[in-house]
């Protein structure tokens, strides 16, 4: 089985370690692939950011995908209309129009946290049945456990449990990330897949959840990329 933590951040971003520390970590811990979510700054920046993947390539097995999460609802529609450019394309949760515009739009692959700084899980049962029919999947970040303390953490922990009770009542696709800034702060998936049992998850949907699930936007990553892909489902001969 492979396994993927595709919601990583980098010192390009808000993290603290560089590119090539994370993917020797993430390799030690057992992924095949692991995705560096950044934020648009424009085309030398993420042509910069090609350069420094392509550098940490040559020194680690494990594959390196580069991502972009959105900020807001005006930054998305830009960077769904580049997608071919990178990757992976991440939508920021917590607010719920953004939560919302996230699992409208076919071009997103992962909603992370939609639940941030929230009272609630940030999703509904409308928004539920838009990410499956999109696609979209709803992030489990294990950032937002590990960091966050006494109430705060209750509360995250019961609106990750309702987003799991979503996805099974409507099929939407959940995703574990690591939402990691840091090396140290990788975490290996089957600990990962452990800690979703404890929320709610059966064993088989939690593995598939770091597994099959991100394998599916890796492959649709790299068909968006070919010469042959016009747009999702139609691709010439």
């Amino acid at each position: 089985m492979r396994f993927f933590d595709l919601h990583v951040h980098s010192a390009f971003s808000e993290g603290e370690s560089t590119i090539e520390q994370l993917a020797k970590r993430a390799e030690e811990l057992g992924y095949s692939n692991i995705c560096f979510s950044e934020y648009y700054e424009g085309r030398a920046q993420l042509e910069k950011l090609k350069a420094e993947i392509a550098k940490a390539q040559r020194k680690t097995k494990i594959e390196i995908l580069l991502g972009f999460e959105a900020r807001n609802t005006r930054e998305l529609k830009r960077l769904a209309d580049i997608k071919r450019m990178f990757d992976v394309l991440l939508a920021h949760g917590g607010d719920l129009r953004m939560n919302r515009a996230a699992v409208e739009t076919k071009e997103v692959d992962i909603l992370t946290h939609p639940e941030h700084k929230r009272y609630d899980c940030g999703v509904n049962h409308i928004m539920a049945k838009l990410a499956k029919r999109n696609n979209v999947a709803i992030e489990i970040n294990f950032r937002e456990i590990l960091t966050s303390t006494k109430k705060t953490r209750s509360r995250i922990l019961a609106n990750m449990r309702d987003n799991i009770t979503l996805a099974k009542k409507y099929k939407m696709p959940i995703i574990l990330c690591s939402g990691a800034i840091s090396h140290w702060e990788l975490c290996d998936p089957l600990s990962m897949v452990s800690m979703a049992e404890q929320l709610g998850m059966i064993l088989k949907h939690a593995k598939e959840a770091v597994s099959k699930i991100p394998e599916k936007i890796v492959k649709s990553a790299k068909e968006r990329k070919s010469k042959k892909w016009i747009m999702p489902g139609v691709k010439t001969r």
